[in-house]
């Protein structure tokens, strides 16, 4: 049986009310069960920790046991795109507008969201050290007599020749976004951090068990 949660039912339907207005991509029901998981997951952390939302360590857990992320420069920076009010926690709101996009988003949301998460210094840009650093952690090293930081730099250049339409030596949001919209195969150019279909729908059944008669 489902634990007691920490908010009692009316307060968690008041609470999907409000959330399911302001995030497009679940109805109120839904949002009730994202709600009661995340009190669930809530319940497994620490209480002092527990108060503020989910921590990273709880959170980069659900992005690698759920979703299959396995770099943890990604799964930080995922972390990040989440937590807009860089408190270090996840907040029940966070969660639900997070996995809105995470999981449904419009190409336009993902797009937002994949730029959030590659844009590591939160300056506005991705940069070309940006760039390496993200694919030097999610490319397979090959061991071969060449460098590998070598051919990863061509692959850098070779991506800003692409992206970057405004020659200033950095992707921009609008470079990023035209990139994206004439080739959407560049979505997640520089590492995975969206869920592939068959771990958005293990999640689904598993969050929305109880729709689906269980």
């Amino acid at each position: 049986m489902q634990k007691m949660s920490a908010m009692n039912r009316k307060l968690i339907q008041n609470l999907a009310e409000t959330l399911c207005k302001q995030v497009k991509h679940f109805n109120k029901t839904e949002t009730e069960c994202l709600i009661r998981l995340f009190n669930g997951l809530l319940g497994e952390q620490a209480e002092r920790r527990a108060a503020h939302g989910l921590d990273r360590v709880k959170f980069r857990n659900i992005l690698h046991n759920t979703f299959g992320m396995t770099d943890d420069m990604m799964m930080d920076s995922v972390f990040r795109a989440f937590d807009k009010d860089n408190d270090t926690y996840i907040s029940v709101k966070e969660w639900v507008e997070g996995l809105s996009v995470f999981l449904r988003g419009t190409l336009d949301e993902k797009i937002k969201f994949c730029f959030d998460v590659y844009n590591l210094h939160g300056d506005g840009y991705i940069s070309r050290e940006e760039m390496l650093q993200m694919l030097k952690d999610s490319l397979i090293r090959q061991p071969t007599e060449e460098d590998p930081d070598e051919g990863i730099k061509d692959i850098v250049e070779i991506a800003l020749k692409k992206m970057d339409y405004d020659h200033d030596g950095k992707v921009s949001y609008s470079d990023f976004e035209k990139t994206v919209k004439d080739e959407n195969l560049l979505l997640e150019a520089f590492g995975n951090c969206l869920p592939n279909a068959k771990s958005i729908l293990a999640f689904e059944q598993h969050a929305f068990q109880e729709l689906h008669g269980h």
